[in-house]
This record gives C-alpha cells, sequence and structure tokens, in this order.
C-alpha cells in the first residue's frame, strides 16, 4: 500500500527523449550578433599550434590567475586587445562582433563529433596549410570533413617566412580539392601568415571576422542557458570543472542561474571562470567559461542545458 518516491535522472542527447530539452528556435529579429566560433585544423607539422599559441599571446591576459595555469581548448580573442572582452561581464553581459572564439581540435575525429553532437557549434573551419609543404592528406581529410558539415573555409597560409616558398602553389593545390580562393576568381579567403614571426596575424582575424559578418551570426540571449561541453576535467582547490561553449541564453553564477545538467552531470555554476582564468559573473554566447560546481564530469559534446530547478527532474512513484 505504500510507495518510494525516486528521482530518475535521464541523458540529454538529441536522440533521447529526455526532460530536459533545447528550447525552441527564437525568431531572428529577436535575436542579437554574436562572435563567431572557429576550430583550427591543419596538417601536421603545418604550423596549427603555433598559431593557436601565437593567437593567446595576441591578447593581453595574465600567464596565471588565482595560481592555476590556464591551457583550455578555447579561449577568445578580442579585435581591440581588451582581453576581459564584452562577452564576460559582471553587471551587463552583452556580445561582441569583434571577438573570435576559437577551438583548439586535437584531431579531426574530435571536430567532426563536437560540431554534430552540439548542434553545429561551430560556424567556420580555420584550415592552417603550410606553404613550404602544401596540401597533405590531413589537409584533405578537413576539407572533406568542411564539405560534409557545410562548414564555411578560412584558409592560413603558414610558413611564408621560410625562403623559397610559393603561396601560388598552395592556391592551386586547394584548387584540386574545389577550395577555391580569392586570388583564383573564388569565395574563399586565403591569407598569407607566419604564426612564428607574428606576420599578418591581424590580416587573419580580419578576414574571419568579415567571413562571420557575411553569414550573420547571432544568437538568442534570453531565457535559460544552453551550450556545449568541450572538455573536463578536475582541478585541485575547485573541484570539478567542465569547459562550456555558451550557444544560448546567458549562463549566470549561480543563484541567479539555475542549475545545469550535461549528459548524467548536474552542475551548480558557483563559479564561472573566462579561458585566461579570471573569475566572472556570466557568459554571453558565442563564449567560452570553465563552469565549477558540477558533481560528475560531463563528457565532451554533452550538450549543456540550464533547468529553472532541480524539480525538472522527473518524479515518478513506484
Amino acid at each position: 500500500m505504500g510507495f518510494t518516491p525516486m528521482f530518475r535522472r535521464q541523458i540529454v542527447h538529441e536522440t533521447v527523449d529526455c526532460d530536459a530539452y533545447p528550447r525552441p528556435h527564437c525568431p531572428s529579429e529577436k535575436c542579437e550578433p554574436r562572435p563567431p566560433v572557429v576550430a583550427v585544423l591543419g596538417h601536421v607539422d603545418h604550423g596549427k599550434t603555433t598559431l593557436l599559441d601565437a593567437l593567446r599571446s595576441s591578447r593581453v591576459v595574465d600567464e596565471e590567475f588565482g595560481g592555476i595555469t590556464q591551457h583550455l581548448g578555447a579561449f577568445t580573442v578580442s579585435l581591440s586587445s581588451v582581453e576581459l572582452s564584452a562577452g564576460y561581464s559582471v553587471s551587463n553581459p552583452i556580445s561582441s562582433s569583434r571577438s573570435i572564439t576559437f577551438l583548439d581540435t586535437p584531431g579531426h575525429a574530435a571536430f567532426s563529433d563536437i560540431r554534430l553532437r552540439s548542434a553545429k557549434a561551430t560556424d567556420i573551419m580555420l584550415l592552417v596549410v603550410a606553404a613550404d609543404d602544401g596540401v597533405k592528406p590531413q589537409t584533405v581529410e578537413a576539407i572533406r570533413y568542411a564539405k560534409e558539415t557545410d562548414t564555411p573555409i578560412v584558409v592560413a597560409i603558414n610558413k611564408i617566412d621560410k625562403r623559397d616558398v610559393n603561396v601560388d602553389n598552395v592556391v592551386q593545390g586547394l584548387a584540386t580539392y574545389e577550395v577555391l580562393t580569392e586570388q583564383l576568381g573564388g569565395d574563399i579567403q586565403a591569407i598569407p601568415i607566419s604564426a612564428l614571426k607574428r606576420i599578418n596575424l591581424s590580416g587573419l582575424l580580419e578576414a574571419i571576422i568579415l567571413q562571420a559578418e557575411i553569414m550573420q551570426l547571432k544568437a538568442d540571449h534570453t531565457g535559460l542557458a544552453e551550450g556545449v561541453v568541450l572538455e573536463s576535467e578536475t582541478l585541485h582547490g575547485i573541484g570539478k570543472t567542465a569547459t562550456c561553449l555558451i550557444t544560448r541564453g546567458v549562463l549566470h553564477k549561480a543563484p541567479k542561474s539555475g542549475p545545469l545538467i550535461a549528459g548524467e552531470a548536474i552542475c551548480t555554476p558557483r563559479i564561472l571562470l573566462t579561458d585566461s582564468g579570471k573569475p566572472v559573473d556570466s557568459v554571453s554566447p558565442g563564449f567560452v567559461a570553465r563552469v565549477a560546481g558540477w558533481k560528475d564530469l560531463p563528457s565532451a559534446g554533452d550538450l549543456v542545458l540550464e533547468l529553472e530547478s532541480l524539480v525538472s527532474y522527473i518524479f515518478h512513484v513506484s
């Protein structure tokens, strides 16, 4: 005659019925501009890591904040070189169309997985090709992924500081795989750079911003926050954390925010940190944050959904 109340958690994926799910699409007229999210890919030794390091160091940031060495798989660059960009705010969270969020993809499989499971969280592929080496197998693989996922490409022709390099050869090599750059009358931007010597990085950033403006990227800044987990780890002194890309709504620090769910993991977002480790109160769409307060670590690629309360879980009687 008696009964036992029980809470049941359900995994949050697009293919599984669950209680927490993404909200319906917002009418475009109610959306606001957001930064582009750029996945960086390239053949081994073509300079992807050097380029990412150069872009990171172009910002005005503290090497460490609060004694924690920061090196997340995602970071935001503001063209104004202001480290605390407009996406992070203590009192007035807004977005900045002059910022770019870069994803350091450890491999093409990771890029594909995150893109498919995050409802196309990435907007642009930055394809790094060495001017002294040209198109290689992983370059071709990246091009294939871009075409399969309908992702616009911006090409960074790297290592132009080396002697006897020929940018035209790279352009011709890309054309072989139907990547027609502006040099050949196409619409794909190919920017000659040297990541090592910091040559023309500003031109590369401007090219990405131009591509983003063409795409008219916007997001809903209202309502419950949504996002995707990029990586997760346990940090000494902070606990279980997840690096999250916010895709919709503004994520606030608790108690202003509701609880978060990602896969089977629950979080009370008690700490929000920028990619350089600075504490903030809120994070806007298109920006990343390290979120602390997870009971269990979520998995990379999991959707992150804010709940109004834990009552959003199923309560049933058995």
